[in-house]
């Protein structure tokens, strides 16, 4: 196996998501039964519109206790954000892990022509990153 560069050598195909009207609820339970410290948004017709981040999650089942609300009756466009950080299948792992450490984000989908075609967690970046370092001191390639 070659020496992981690009981010297509170690992002996850065909990613997990959640639909933007989907109760926030369900997409919790999801999150939690995944095992997921996050997961890509997409509107009905499957362009990402945003990010759930167990944070965001938290924020807003916060937010809903403390304003007498029921947690239960929000929908995750609610809770997302909306701002949509993403990378490339072409781009360099170390160039993405070193923005990930600037934004403090553990997670990128990977968009190219508009079309979600993975996503990348910062575990996937450091196992590239640790293969790198591997070959290049042992001389493997």
């Amino acid at each position: 196996m070659a020496t992981p560069s690009t981010i297509r050598d170690c992002m996850r195909r065909n990613p997990l998501t959640i639909n933007e009207n989907a109760n926030l609820a369900q997409a919790i339970e999801t999150l939690v039964e995944y095992k997921l410290t996050g997961v890509t948004v997409v509107d009905d017709e499957g362009h990402p519109t945003g990010v759930l981040s167990e944070i965001d999650c938290l924020q807003s089942v916060l937010n809903a206790i403390y304003n007498d609300g029921d947690p239960e009756h929000a929908l995750v466009r609610d809770a997302m954000t909306p701002e949509i950080v993403s990378c490339a299948p072409a781009d360099s792992i170390v160039e993405v892990a070193a923005d990930m450490l600037a934004t403090r984000q553990r997670r990128r989908p990977v968009i190219e022509d508009g079309r979600l075609v993975g996503q990348v967690s910062s575990s996937n970046v450091l196992w590239a990153l640790m293969e790198h370092s591997r070959r290049r001191v042992h001389g493997k390639s």
